[in-house]
């Protein structure tokens, strides 16, 4: 997808989430639970082979030595501090208060909020970080563009996805979390996630390039299409597409 296909890409949002069939939801909230906290053999490799998205992400802050303000977008449970240098203010935008309840990283987050809307507008952030959540959210056109807004002059918009829509990606999860789950319930993985991973990389990576002027791309992999994970960062962000896009909302 290219930055002539913007107008297009744009008309999709905000996404509609795929339902999932009963037999699905009768499982779901356990299986995402157990899948975030890599309870199982196939989802303990896949937080193994993840933590390159959380170094990526993390990787501005080593050596240490400056105080920044950070947010995070889709902190689910707070597992990206365990790679984060304390180096300041650090809030979260996380709408499942079950995912974070009991983390043992509470204590180093300064405000949590149900969405970015709920972000004090005055507020600014020197990073705006995201690991493995941006594929997720349906209004993403939205919360992108609020994402450029909140950030401090000279700040980045630091994420790490998977290459959704890649043949890597789709082959990595089809022979690893699909085909034990498919052992375990008898149920097609592809559903989930097609549930879960409304957007692609290809469509996220043209929104950033289309709000900031500066977005430098790394892969996990050789080259886009056969990687496991990208990684972007994005500065300069172009104000007045963030405010056009957020009054056509």
């Amino acid at each position: 997808m290219t930055s002539t296909e913007l107008p297009a890409l744009l008309k999709r949002f905000p996404k509609t989430r795929p339902p999932l069939p009963a037999a699905f939801q009768a499982i779901y909230q356990t299986h995402y639970k157990e899948n975030r906290e890599g309870g199982s053999t196939a989802s303990s490799l896949a937080q193994r082979m993840e933590q390159w998205l959380h170094h990526a992400v993390a990787s501005d802050l080593r050596g240490g030595g400056r105080s920044v303000a950070t947010l995070e977008l889709g902190a689910g449970t707070l597992n990206q501090l365990r790679f984060e240098a304390s180096t300041g203010p650090y809030d979260v935008v996380e709408p499942f208060a079950e995912l974070y309840a009991g983390s043992p990283h509470r204590h180093r987050v300064r405000d949590i909020f149900a969405d970015i809307t709920e972000v004090p507008a005055d507020r600014r952030y020197d990073r705006i970080t995201s690991v493995a959540a941006l594929e997720h959210i349906t209004n993403l056109s939205e919360v992108m563009a609020y994402s450029a807004l909140l950030l401090a002059q000279d700040g980045v918009f630091r994420a790490a996805i998977p290459s959704e829509g890649g043949f890597l990606w789709r082959m990595g999860w089809t022979f690893t979390t699909g085909l034990e789950f498919r052992l375990r319930h008898g149920l097609d993985y592809g559903v989930l996630m097609a549930h879960e991973h409304v957007n692609t990389a290809a469509e996220i990576e043209t929104l950033a390039g289309a709000l900031f002027e500066d977005v430098t791309i790394r892969s996990y992999g050789i080259g886009r299409e056969l990687s496991l994970y990208r990684f972007f960062a994005a500065s300069r962000p172009r104000l007045d597409v963030a405010v056009a896009w957020l009054n056509a909302e």
